[in-house]
């Protein structure tokens, strides 16, 4: 009984023995494998909170002395205005600390002499030119800090930093100084020698501007003339346009490839504009006439004109004003509203013109042979022309005598030839054919009265008269 008893519990230690690994390999292996599984959220809650958060970390090479400018510019772009800010302030303390060793070899030039001062003038001339290296930069992260919408306050007080550097030091340096400074501009590549550079460039391109504005001028003048219904004011005014917009545009085009900014030109025209407008009414009424004057062409240059009371030749027309030249030769300028607001006379306009005669024959003479001799005396003119017929009527029964109309046709350009051909040559027919071209007469009657107690013998002086008087004569018949 002892013995069975023994090794029943001999058996049930060994069974439990066995269970005992078991269960704590099963326990860690549960925590090995929960393990993985509280990593793994916290390892994506890392990467999207990592994700989420901005990496303002700026690059090692926007903060380097050595970094060239042009390259600075460029690490620039794709930064952000919160990183743009940081980049600002880290460069405020660069230039802060190179204007500190600037200032303090300043002083110790102010306070040394002889060949002391001489090293120390160097010293300080070099250490003011590496500065001024340094601001360019500063600059250059100032701009793209402000042109991708940066605190503009704050921009105004970095750049209101540098300004005042500048001011300060140039008031407080001896003339020496100033001197070493200024040669030493000069001599730099990318001061005095940039700027030459600059100002060269701009010239040349200036000249090779004028000569391709010369150019084009001429193709769209020559292009122009071939447009069918277009008057040579519009055509001036056109080829003068396009010539000034080509030296605009190249000018803008040299500025920006130079690193102009050249986008405050067009908010200075802008508000330039405005004021201009109310400024120069007068003047923008001037245009705005010359512009009709050029769409609408009531004259072009050469033809003669009766404008406001102002008769000539038109010699040129602008969008401000029109030049008309009289025929004594007069030359008057007029303002295009007044041309424009005024009644328009084009005397030239048509090809042909009608010569308006008027003859008067006296009431004795016969109009059948005035009508003969003004018919002679226009077929004897080889200006007028056949077609239209010339009008030959009777006009008018005047006062003292008959007077005939004579209307033949020219060419525009031998008006005046025609007109005072005819009136030579009809006044000498009508002489050689005994036609007078009487003058204005009067007839003037006295009516006299007798006293009643006077006797019809003794009365003195006619009773009546009758008196012809003619104009331009004297005296009485």
């Amino acid at each position: 009984m002892s013995r069975l008893t023994l090794a029943c519990a001999l058996l049930l230690g060994s069974f439990a023995i066995g269970l005992l690994p078991h269960n704590s390999f099963a326990q860690d292996t549960s925590t090995e494998a929960a393990a993985p599984q509280a990593e793994a959220p916290a390892s994506a809650a890392a990467a999207e909170s990592a994700e989420s958060k901005p990496d303002n970390s700026l690059p090692a090479e926007l903060t380097e002395l050595g970094t060239e400018l042009a390259d600075l510019e460029l690490l620039t772009v794709p930064l952000t205005v919160e990183q743009l800010k940081e980049l600002a302030a880290k460069w405020l303390e660069i230039v802060k600390a190179k204007t500190e060793q600037v200032v303090n070899t300043q002083i110790a030039v102010s306070k040394s002499d002889g060949d002391a001062e001489e090293a120390q003038r160097k010293r300080l001339t070099a250490l003011n030119t590496e500065r001024n290296d340094l601001f360019d930069k500063y600059s250059a992260v100032l701009n793209a800090w402000e042109r991708k919408g940066g605190d503009e306050k704050a921009i105004a007080i970095y750049r209101d930093y540098q300004s005042a550097i500048f001011v300060e030091e140039t008031r407080k340096a001896d003339f020496k100084t100033l001197i070493a400074w200024t040669l030493s501009w000069m001599a730099d590549e990318d001061g005095g020698i940039a700027l030459a550079k600059n100002i060269a460039i701009v010239l040349l391109s200036f000249l090779g501007l004028l000569i391709v504005a010369r150019l084009v001028r001429g193709f769209v003048r020559r292009w122009i003339e071939h447009v069918p219904n277009i008057s040579d004011l519009l055509q001036a005014f056109v080829v003068g346009i396009v010539y000034w917009l080509v030296l605009a545009f190249g000018l803008m085009v040299v500025l920006s490839a130079l690193g102009v900014d050249i986008t405050p030109l067009f908010a200075l025209f802008g508000g330039a504009s405005i004021i201009a407008a109310f400024a120069m009414q007068d003047t923008l009424s001037n245009l705005a006439s010359g512009l009709m004057i050029m769409i609408y062409r009531p004259f072009d240059v050469g033809d003669y004109v009766d404008v406001g009371g102002v008769a000539g030749t038109v010699k040129s027309t602008t969008i401000v004003a029109t030049t008309i030249t009289t025929p004594d030769n007069q030359v008057i300028v007029i303002p295009n509203k007044n041309v424009w607001g005024n009644i328009i006379t084009n005397v030239t306009a048509s090809d042909t013109r009608r010569v308006d005669l008027v003859f008067g024959i006296s009431y004795d003479d016969s109009i059948p042979e005035a009508f003969r001799v003004l018919e002679d005396a226009i077929e004897a003119q080889p200006l007028v022309l056949k077609d239209p017929k010339p009008t030959i009527e009777v006009n008018e029964l005047a006062d003292s005598s008959v007077n005939l109309i004579c209307r033949p046709w020219v060419k525009t350009s031998d008006y005046w030839t025609v007109y005072w051909d005819l009136m030579r040559s009809v006044k000498e027919r009508f002489d050689a054919a005994g036609i007078s071209i009487p003058y204005p007469q009067q007839e003037v009657h006295f009516i006299g009265s007798s006293a009643p107690d006077q006797p019809a013998a003794d009365k003195k002086g006619p009773t009546s008269s009758k008196v012809s008087i003619s104009e331009g004569d004297e005296g009485t018949q």
